[in-house]
């Protein structure tokens, strides 16, 4: 069992619904020296792909892109879920369904901030049913970009969306993947993944 699935089974809580909250350490009070280690493991994951843009969609995955931005040294953009008169220009947009939220939201990317030379790794807390990932493939390939790697904190593998990204052939890598959670007693159970290099830690 690597750190972050010894977190999510300190202070992550089982609610109905296959509802998994973690938001003491990880989505609404952030941990940030774990948050460096989530990092330091994304980054040894990626090391071989040409990565020079992290991507990710406001707003839980913007804190834990920023850590791992500066373990890869770029720049970090988010797509916004609303239009602000602070975009200018043209923009990418895709339309995600929030798991979380049930509810349908459209995301917006200045098209100045994607370009074809971009190499891009993208980066969010949770993947559920995957809308919200192939809403932010979707904006990289109109962009002329490529998705190097996509990188979750928290995967539900008794959700559909894992399969459906790693069908479409994409590189993704999943911390901590949850195939089972009992709300009665609280017992989170993870699939078994190869052992972190915890040199790398």
């Amino acid at each position: 069992m690597n750190f972050l699935e010894e977190r999510i089974i300190k202070d992550g809580i089982v609610k109905e619904g296959n509802v998994l909250k973690v938001d003491s350490f990880l989505n609404h009070q952030m941990d940030i020296a774990l948050f460096d280690q989530i990092g330091k493991e994304f980054k040894r994951r990626f090391a071989k792909e040409k990565i020079n843009k992290i991507v990710t969609v406001e707003a839980s995955g913007i804190g834990i892109a920023c850590i791992v931005a500066r373990h890869f040294n770029v720049p970090v953009v988010f797509a916004k879920k609303s239009k602000s008169i602070n975009i200018e220009g043209e923009m990418y947009v895709a339309e995600v369904e929030s798991f979380t939220h049930k509810c349908k939201n459209q995301v917006i990317v200045s098209k100045k901030f994607l370009n074809p030379e971009d190499h891009v790794l993208i980066i969010d807390d949770f993947l559920a049913n995957g809308c919200a990932l192939q809403g932010l493939i979707s904006i990289v390939n109109e962009a002329g970009a490529s998705v190097e790697g996509i990188g979750i904190v928290i995967e539900k593998g008794f959700q559909s969306g894992g399969q459906i990204i790693r069908n479409l052939g994409y590189h993704l890598e999943s911390l901590a993947i949850v195939d089972a959670m009992d709300a009665s007693t609280g017992k989170v159970t993870f699939r078994e993944q190869p052992e972190w290099n915890s040199e790398q830690l």
